[in-house]
Parts: structure tokens; sequence; C-alpha cells
């Protein structure tokens, strides 16, 4: 009997994986529904930690343990020591961001990148800003929140069209938000597959550093039109904290140092340079943790859930699957091995990405199924973290329903498909990531 369910397990089982179907299916419909009736961020109506509930109950009931056990094993999915880094990084990166735009960092540093920018080179120029503030601040919709008012009123006076302006914020906000050491996505990345947050970032240079040229050559020879800009004044002093996190997290500084330092660094900043207390510190502080809230539950329960699929087989399951979908491409071994399990990684997150709309939970859903196929075919732990952020953020820069999308759409009054049509570096980006993907030699794991 135990070698019958010790087999089972090894084999996996579909069945598992109903409770991901039914979270799914909630969100997608829900989201399907509310946009057939016209609402604003249809994909947002019904929270993801709000539709996640009905799943995990589901993967209690199918359960083959008893109840105790069960809900013992998703109370260990959600306190692996993984889930809680991460989580602990979210509230850190959420704090961070919040006291530097309080501060006035997000200000000071597209008042610097805009006394850059030649007249004749604006959209190149906001790809380079959004792409450095998404960068420092960790988020794509902080630095699209922050930096696409400003973009259309240039545009405006520029005669650009809003569309290539948006596809140049978006591109770069996206941009940003892959290589950025505090991002949510590399938080989850490199946490799940197990390598540090420098080499994930130095390994995403090899692909953003080609796709980042070639995308500002395009918007170069896009631009139209050209406006001289008002000179803002410039406060060097309130862009020290986003520099000073990026210098200390590329040099290999332990994270929550790096947050850590940035936080009380940039509310120096804001007690030197302006009427800002320490009440107000707290209170911005605690700010930043509030606006991490959905994503850091979310991760919670997405842990438990994980953790309830896998002791069901249902990782154990795809994982088979994928095997066998890269041993038809691949029969050789060694490096044509390693290469179809990236592109099975890449295509396990891309797809999940695209159904949940949420670039932190497609990685943390596939996280498990992804370190295994890494860790089988010699995949590097930099690498695997390197691909499923790269591949989650590319489809999240290209789906109309997702929330960059929406929100640039709303700030220049365009439709969602306009704006994603125009993010040309996502575009760029996936192309270029397949053939590094292909061509590149493979080093063996870390």
């Amino acid at each position: 009997m135990t070698q019958t369910t010790t087999t089972a397990t090894s084999q996996g089982s579909f069945i598992a994986l109903l409770p991901l179907f039914l979270f799914l299916a909630l969100f997608i419909g829900a989201g399907v529904y509310f946009q057939q009736q016209g609402v604003d961020f249809a994909f947002y109506q019904l929270p993801s930690v709000i539709a996640i509930l009905p799943a995990i109950i589901l993967a209690l009931v199918i359960s083959k343990q008893k109840l105790n056990s069960a809900i013992d094993t998703f109370i260990g999915g959600i306190g692996h020591s993984n889930i809680i880094a991460m989580c602990l990084i979210y509230l850190l990166a959420g704090g961070f961001a919040a006291v530097a735009k309080a501060t006035g960092g997000v200000d000071a540093t597209v008042a610097l990148g805009l006394s850059l920018i030649p007249s004749y080179l604006l959209l190149p120029g906001f790809f380079v800003i959004a792409g450095f503030i998404a960068t420092a601040m960790g988020t794509s919709m902080g630095t699209i929140a922050a930096v696409a008012p400003i973009a259309l009123g240039v545009a405006n006076e520029a005669h650009i069209d809003g569309a290539l302006m948006a596809g140049a914020v978006l591109s770069g906000a996206i941009f940003g938000d892959n290589l950025s050491i505090i991002s949510d996505t590399t938080i989850a990345a490199t946490r799940t597959q197990g390598c540090d947050m420098k080499d994930k970032f130095r390994e995403n240079l090899i692909f953003a550093i080609p796709a980042c040229i070639i995308t500002l050559l395009l918007f170069a020879f896009a631009g139209q039109g050209q406006a001289e800009l008002t000179q803002q004044p410039i406060d060097f002093i309130k862009v020290l904290p986003y520099l000073t996190i990026l210098i200390l997290a590329v040099a290999g500084l332990n994270v929550f140092v790096v947050l850590t330092l940035g936080i009380v660094l940039a509310g120096i900043t804001g007690f030197a340079t302006m009427d800002y207390g320490v009440i107000q510190f707290g209170k911005d502080i605690y700010a930043g943790f509030s606006n991490m809230q959905e994503i850091f539950i979310l991760s919670m329960l997405v842990g438990g859930l994980a953790a309830l699929m896998q002791q069901q087989g249902g990782l154990a399951f795809v994982s088979n699957q994928v095997n066998k979908l890269i041993g038809r491409f691949s029969k050789a071994k060694g490096a044509a091995s390693c290469r179809a399990a990236e592109l099975g990684i890449a295509g396990i997150v891309a797809t999940t990405n695209a159904c949940v709309a949420n670039n932190t939970v497609s990685i943390v859903v596939s996280g498990d199924i992804a370190k295994e196929l890494a860790q089988k075919h010699h995949v590097s732990a930099k690498r695997s973290a390197s691909v499923m952020d790269i591949f989650s953020c590319i489809v999240q820069g290209l789906i109309p329903y997702g929330a960059q999308a929406l929100l640039i759409a709303s700030t220049f009054a365009i439709s969602p498909v306009d704006a994603i049509s125009h993010a040309w570096y996502c575009m760029v980006l996936a192309v270029v990531a397949v053939f590094i993907v292909i061509l590149r030699p493979r080093p063996t794991r870390d």
C-alpha cells in the first residue's frame, strides 16, 4: 500500500491541480464579466485574495490527509521561510517607495531626467526616465503613476502621438521593474529559485541590455516633433536614496539591510530639505506597508495552497508533463536538455501570468515547478530566476487587462490595446530572450 501511494505521488495527480484551476476560473471569469460590463480595471474588481479562498477550501476538501493534517500542511506552506522572507521584503520595499515619494525623490528624479533629455529625443528619454525610476522604486505601477501624467503633458506640447508616449513609459516601467533588485518579481524569483539578488541582476543584464538598446533606437526613429521643456529645479540630494540602494544592492549587501538603509536615508533627506517630521515619517512607512497588503496576503495564501497541491501530487504532475514535453524536443543530454528546460520554465510562468494577470503571483505559483526543472536539467539558479522574471514581465506588459496597461491607458485616455501595441520593449525582450536561451552556452547549476 505504501509503495502504491509513493508511486502515485511520484507520478503526480491532475486532481490536485483543480484548486488552482478554480482560482483562475474565478479570477479570470470575474474579470471577463466586468470587462463586458464596461467596468474600469475589470480584472481587479474581484480581489485576488478573495478569489483564492474557495480554491483553498477545495484543496482541503480533496486532500487525502485528515482535516487537521491538511490544515497543518497549509499553515506550513504559509510559514515557509521563503514565503516569510518574501513578505518581509515586500513590506520594506513598500516602506521605502512610500517615504521616497513623500520626500520628493520621485519628482526630483523626473526633473533630473527631463533636464538631460534633448528636445528631439523625448520618446527614448521618457523610456530611460521610467526605467531608472522603476529600477530604483521596484514597482512598475508606481512608476507609471508618477511619470505618465508628466509624459502626457510633454506629448501634448510636442504633438507626439499619445499611444507612442504611453508605450515608451510602459516599456521603461517594465524594463526597470524586471531589473530592480527590490521589485516584488525579483524577490519572488530569487527566493523561489534560491539565488542571490545581485547574481540574478547580473544575469538579467545579459538579456535586458541588448533589448534596451534596440528599443531606444526604435523610439528614437519613431520620434515625432519636439518641444523645449521648462527647466524644473533639480534637488540632487533627493535623488541620493535611489542611487544609494542601487549601488549597495548591486554590491551584494543583504537586501534587508539595503532597504532599511534606504528608508532611513529617504527619511533623513526629508528632515533636511523640507518640513517633514518623525511622526509623518512613521505614517509614510506604514502607508508603504499597507500598499503591499494584497501581495503580502496573497503570497502567504498561495504558499499554503502550493503546499497542499504539492503534498497531493499536483506539482509533480505538472513537472512530469513538462519533462515529457522537454523530452520530445530534446532527446539529447546536456546543453540541449538545459535549453529545453529554460524554454519550459519560460512557458510555464508566461502561461500562468496570462491567466492571473499578475507577474509576481505567476512566479510564486510556478516557482517550485521551475526550481525542480532547473535542478533536474542543470540550469543555474540565477538563470532560472532570471528567465522566470523576464517572461512574467514580458507577458505582464503585453496583456490589455493587466494593471499596468489599464493604468497608463486611463491616464492617456487611450485603449489598453493601443498602449500595449506600443510597448516595444516587451516585444523586443521576448525575441532577444528566446534567441539568448537558444544560442547561449549553458553553465552548470550554481
